[in-house]
């Protein structure tokens, strides 16, 4: 009797070290190894100084000194952010390159016939960082002074009134076209290279209305340089509370922002992109950061990554449609 309870012991010991060993088998084998053990590079698509280069900069200081790792903020600029994007899509998906993203993404997959890779499935979304209200302003010389009047002066004079941009097929232009689908207007498209160029003419009056972020057109605002009819957000501006929506104008479909996130090489594992995510919602919440983004006219987001997620997956479907139904081609 006390053999065979020897040998029931002994088999229970053994299935018990059997069942702890695959345990931590299957433990190893869906966490990461130790993260970061070297130094995380950040790459921006676009130019020095840019926003989306400034967070990528502002965050990156402050993950080096919790994480304990270099973080390098790289430019790849070019091709309207297509090389950077690209060579994030390429890059090995172990969690130490990233990409700092914005609206382009987005209305870029709209314009381009064909990419180097998928906006949407060559990526893992790691956190939306920020985003930026845009407004529909007008010359000052301009009789109108609510949508509803520019509408019925549109309406009078097809084709005769011009709206200018920073460039055709990016956030601005596709906004406007966007605006001129939902409204039915015809108004002629004047594209500058570069916003300065875009705005200056408006103030002058020698072009009638533009779509401007509301951080870029504020000073002119407030001193009468131009007329801001409505803003694009979902809700009205903190800065010009006076200043209705589109959305509450009846127009639900001209909701439009301008948007800053991060994405890594799809496959990352989810621990690491959980850590990332962890660690820049933390940098999200500290005073000076959070500062420095307001300073930039951004709204702080943060979050998981599935609210970068469903923002794409919205984005970038819309802007297509806007770009088939407008006929808009910038080849």
């Amino acid at each position: 009797m006390k053999l065979q309870l020897k040998k029931v012991s002994k088999f229970l010991l053994l299935l018990t070290l059997t069942q702890l060993n695959s345990l931590s088998s299957f433990a190893q084998a869906n966490v990461s190894p130790s993260f970061p053990s070297k130094s995380i590079n950040f790459i921006v698509p676009y130019t020095t100084g840019t926003t989306a280069d400034v967070l990528a900069r502002l965050i990156g200081l402050r993950l080096a000194s919790k994480l304990n790792v270099p973080v390098v903020v790289d430019n790849k600029a070019g091709a309207s952010g297509i090389i950077g994007t690209d060579a994030v899509s390429k890059a090995p998906p172990n969690g130490y390159t990233y990409l700092f993203t914005a609206t382009s993404h987005g209305t870029t997959a709209a314009i381009k016939n064909q990419l180097p890779f998928d906006p949407i499935k060559s990526f893992t979304p790691v956190i939306l960082l920020g985003t930026s209200a845009m407004g529909f302003v007008t010359a000052p010389d301009l009789q109108t002074n609510t949508v509803k009047e520019f509408i019925e002066l549109a309406k009078s004079k097809p084709n005769q009134l011009d709206y200018s941009t920073p460039g055709a097929g990016g956030i601005q232009h596709l906004a406007m076209e966007l605006f001129l689908q939902e409204t039915g207007l015809k108004l002629t498209h004047v594209p500058y290279k570069g916003s300065s160029g875009a705005m200056t003419d408006v103030i002058a009056g020698h072009v009638k209305a533009t779509i401007v972020s509301l951080q870029t057109a504020s000073p002119f605002i407030t001193n009468g340089q131009l007329k801001m009819i409505a803003v694009m957000s979902d809700e009205r501006s903190t800065a010009f509370p006076q200043v209705p929506t589109f959305k509450e104008l009846g127009f639900s479909g001209l909701v439009v922002d301008t948007w800053y996130g991060v994405l890594a090489p799809l496959n990352t594992p989810k621990d690491i992109i959980n850590t990332m995510n962890n660690e820049i919602n933390l940098i999200l919440t500290q005073v000076d950061a959070k500062d420095s983004m307001v300073k930039l006219g951004l709204h702080v987001s943060g979050g998981k990554p599935d609210k970068l997620e469903k923002l794409l997956s919205k984005e970038i479907p819309k802007w297509i449609s806007v770009v088939q139904n407008r006929k808009i081609s910038v080849e």
